[in-house]
């Protein structure tokens, strides 16, 4: 994703740069289903609605099965991940109240999924399993804050008889999957596309049916279709997007007039980790201690920093806001870039030195052990 980024801006900001915005906005028009959509939106509607599915498949097994399946298991998570949304939003709109930049507030509230597990995978050996319980738990609320956010905040003119077409599908859907099918996946695909259809007229943005269809599947057998789906969306969907979001031709960032980069840049590099460490510290140690997570503050922060990575719905969120102003959606873009690269510098490597503490304290412990039974 960051190589397909670094590609789709260097390309914008070259001599093939209007060929390639010019081809990013051509518009399809489908008059026989009543639609009309750019390039650009069938990458960001259609396509990353695929990745929303399997966030939505992910949200369904933890709150059925996993970690937020309980109450006291989900506190820590669920307080730092709205800590985590509240402080860089507070942030964004304190740097940019009174301009044009305000309505992109949710910008840096997002976190990547894929990004933040996939840094943690790399540097945190030796942290405790609970690092990743934590971190997941805490992504994917995150997320469906964001795409509540997304739902009610970036919705132009609802259509109520395309809502209730919506909801019919997904009861027809729900339906189908307790049935038996010979080919499982095409019925799923058909009630996708049509739940994305109805979904899409009705002026809701069309991602949410991608959550939607994910939560509606059984919880034990999310598991069997994320390792089947994951694959296509982080070596294929989520690079196109990262490539086409990120096409943008840089402003020039001179002074103190950069408020909407400077809001999403601080917002995901301090806002969260500050929100995230702190919420999470104290949401812990009002558990019982036979509840509680083991991970302390140290252990806290450097999943806090890697909660700033923000990437994929953070980008997702400035073309909804700005897309109209091609200035302000350069802005944010960088913000989102250098904030999120910033946090996936400074999160990997406290992660790696807090994991090889880990890795000394379990020698220390076999250690002790040995000499004790000798």
């Amino acid at each position: 994703m960051i190589t397909a980024a670094m590609i789709g801006l260097v390309l914008a900001n070259s001599p093939f740069g209007g060929q390639l915005l010019a081809l990013l906005a051509f518009k399809l028009d489908l008059g026989l289903i009543g639609i009309e959509i750019t390039t650009a939106h069938i990458v960001s509607d259609l396509l990353l609605a695929v990745f929303f599915f399997v966030a939505g498949l992910e949200l369904k097994y933890e709150l059925k099965l996993g970690t937020l399946s309980s109450p006291k298991k989900a506190m820590v998570p669920v307080l730092a991940a709205l800590a985590g949304v509240i402080l860089p939003s507070s942030i964004y709109a304190y740097l940019n109240w009174g301009t044009q930049g305000i309505i992109g507030w949710p910008i840096p509230a997002a976190t990547d999924i894929a990004f933040a597990l996939g840094v943690l995978a790399i540097f945190g050996r030796g942290m405790p399993p609970a690092a990743r319980i934590f971190l997941l738990a805490l992504a994917i609320f995150d997320d469906l804050i964001a795409i509540s956010i997304i739902a009610i905040f970036y919705t132009t003119k609802l259509e109520a008889y395309w809502l209730i077409a919506s909801a019919l599908v997904a009861v027809g859907f729900r339906f189908a999957e307790k049935a038996r099918f010979k080919y499982k996946w095409f019925v799923r695909a058909t009630f996708g596309l049509v739940l994305w259809f109805t979904i899409f007229q009705s002026g809701v943005h069309a991602t949410v049916a991608g959550v939607l269809l994910g939560i509606l599947i059984p919880a034990v057998r999310t598991h069997g279709v994320i390792s089947k789906v994951q694959p296509a969306t982080n070596f294929l969907i989520l690079p196109i997007f990262a490539f086409t979001a990120v096409a943008v031709v840089m402003p020039t960032m001179a002074g103190d007039s950069n408020p909407v980069f400077n809001g999403v840049f601080f917002g995901l590099a301090i806002g969260k980790v500050v929100g995230i460490s702190i919420a999470a510290v104290l949401a812990n140690k009002l558990l019982a201690t036979k509840d509680r997570l083991p991970l302390t503050f140290l252990d806290f922060l450097p999943l806090g920093f890697l909660a700033g990575i923000g990437f994929t719905v953070s980008l997702l969120i400035a073309h909804l806001a700005f897309i109209s102003d091609r200035e302000l959606y350069a802005q944010a873009t960088l913000g989102v870039l250098l904030g999120s690269f910033v946090a996936m510098l400074i999160g990997g490597s406290t992660l790696w030195f807090r994991g090889r503490w880990h890795l000394s304290q379990k020698k220390t412990t076999k250690s002790v052990r040995s000499k004790t039974r000798s």
